[in-house]
């Protein structure tokens, strides 16, 4: 039985194409065996169990970008958490280790390399985090969600994306989407959304905005967020004006609309140019400025526009946006240009990788009878294995450590 342990805990932009991989795995061979690594930091003890994958937890261990007094406790954290992620593949019998990149890849890179597990690295950013930079010393199967993302080995793939989103049909699914949300069948429609948390700036401007949006005949599906406090006093009239605090089909909201203002995390940019939906992105404005450079390639192509987060503003959309929105032949140009820019198979495209690379390695139990007894004494003792098996899907999440009784 094929063996495929993935890496890819903490946010969304790692769990995201991890469990895009996970369901293309089991689409090509419903027999595969497939845990995940994760840690109890992330958003992974929520989402992996919910899609049905085994999750078993490892120590997270931060790696400090500058030398402060944490850095020294880094090792003596990473030998407990390498023992941990070994324990599992172990466990597992891996034939291959896929990582992410996160807290969680790190270890799990070094506990495969140990156990001589062949590892796969995916790096979905243009700029590669620390962990794949590491993995990618490791490995020469390293695959990249960007064409321009400069990684050791990096071959570009694109970035895995759900079936529901990768293989939707905006025009067939239109109507339908529309009047699961009471929108009008007729009308343009502007999406606006900040992510599963929503976005405060993109909020104000849109609500400052409203009364010329919805003037001018276009409709807004606005995903506000969970915590935003906005769902209230939103704009009634003739044209419809839709507010919703979180919604788990965005394959029904890509549908719906003819355009997005959004922000422009990689697997928000992967999404909108597989579907071929034109966007406005407004790059968060923290971090390194990876989110302009994701959404970047998409407007020299001509399928999108970038605004900054401090010019955003209701003046904005009435002097711009307003102007792309009412232009009918623009708007359809830049979904031609956006689905151009468009991977629709990175799934099923990494999957089929995976799945030979897992082919042509010698099993990790196999593999392990032939070590001198005792050489991995001192991880061992480090970590104490809990009792039983990897847990097997739908069970939840595992912890590693002293807990016993899983």
């Amino acid at each position: 039985m094929r063996s495929v342990v993935i890496a890819g805990g903490g946010t969304g932009g790692h769990i995201e194409p991890a469990m895009a991989l996970a369901d293309a795995l089991r689409l090509i061979d419903p027999q595969v065996r497939i845990t995940c690594l994760g840690t109890e930091r992330g958003l992974e003890t929520k989402v992996i169990p919910a899609r049905g994958y085994a999750l078993d937890l490892i120590p997270a261990v931060p790696l400090p970008r500058s030398l402060t007094p944490g850095l020294f406790a880094v090792p003596g954290k990473m030998v407990g958490a390498v023992g941990a992620a070994a324990e599992v593949l172990d466990r597992a019998e891996a034939s291959v280790l896929v990582g992410f990149g996160g807290y969680v890849a790190t270890p799990g890179y070094l506990a495969a390399r140990r156990r001589r597990v062949p590892i796969v690295v995916h790096e979905a950013n243009p700029r590669p985090g620390l962990a794949n930079r590491i993995g990618a010393l490791l490995t020469s199967n390293v695959f990249v969600g960007q064409a321009g993302t400069k990684l050791r080995h990096g071959t570009y793939i694109g970035i895995p994306i759900r079936r529901e989103i990768s293989g939707l049909d905006r025009i067939a699914l239109a109507d339908k989407a529309r009047a699961h949300f009471g929108l009008q069948p007729n009308l343009p429609v502007l999406l606006v959304t900040g992510g599963s948390q929503g976005a405060a700036s993109l909020n104000r401007a849109v609500l400052g905005a409203a009364d010329a949006i919805l003037s001018v005949g276009v409709q807004v599906l606005h995903i506000v967020g969970p915590r935003s406090g906005q769902i209230g006093g939103m704009p009634r009239g003739a044209v419809p004006y839709v507010a919703i605090e979180y919604l788990d089909r965005m394959d029904l909201a890509y549908a719906a609309a003819d355009f997005a203002l959004c922000r422009a995390g990689a697997m928000t940019c992967a999404e909108l140019t597989a579907v071929g939906l034109p966007a406005a992105y407004v790059p968060l404005p923290h971090g390194n400025g990876e989110q302009r450079l994701n959404a970047l390639p998409v407007e020299r192509a001509g399928g999108g526009l970038i605004v900054d987060d401090a010019s955003l503003s209701a003046e904005w959309i009435r002097g711009v946006l307003l102007g792309v929105l009412r232009d009918h032949e623009l708007v359809a140009a830049m979904s031609r240009a956006a689905a151009g820019m468009g991977r629709r198979d990175a799934d099923i495209s990494l999957a089929r990788r995976v799945l030979a690379i897992a082919d042509g390695a010698r099993p990790a139990r196999a593999q392990r009878t032939m070590r001198p007894a005792g050489q991995e004494r001192s991880i061992h003792e480090t970590v104490r294995p809990a009792r039983g098996g990897a847990p097997q899907a739908g069970h939840g999440a595992r912890r590693r450590g002293s807990h016993r009784g899983g």
